[in-house]
């Protein structure tokens, strides 16, 4: 996770707008567990991983909605759904992944400094919309 945290500050540094995609939430067999991060980049650019390569098309193309002006969103990809195989989810289970576009520059930059010196820390976002 530091190097996509670590990407995130260098691109918003450099201007880059971009998308978070982060997995809030897994059930059974999930290739990466809650708090991996694919970053996707307005100009195409991608950096991190929320499947392994699984959905992260399904994420791009949620991601470039979210970039063109749609709100933030939690979507669902699991072997129950239609569109599992579709996608490529077929470890057998399920991910939430929250995709929105990325926070003020100044949270970034202050996370990627903490933890490449050890520091404890966290990127919280609310779910609830508070």
């Amino acid at each position: 996770m530091r190097h996509v945290i670590e990407q995130a500050a260098a691109w918003q540094r450099a201007g880059v707008r971009f998308a978070m995609a982060t997995v809030v939430r897994t059930w059974g067999s999930a290739p990466h567990g809650a708090g991996a991060t694919m970053l996707v980049a307005a100009d195409g650019r991608i950096a991190g991983s929320v499947s392994g390569g699984c959905v992260e098309a399904a994420v791009c193309a949620a991601a470039e909605e979210v970039l063109a002006g749609e709100p933030a969103r939690v979507e669902r990809w699991g072997v129950g759904d239609e569109d599992a195989f579709a996608v490529g989810l077929t470890c057998g289970g399920t991910i939430e992944v929250l995709i929105r576009e990325a926070p003020p520059e100044a949270v970034l930059d202050r996370v990627a400094r903490e933890a490449a010196a050890g520091v404890p820390v966290a990127l919280v976002t609310p779910l609830d919309g508070g």
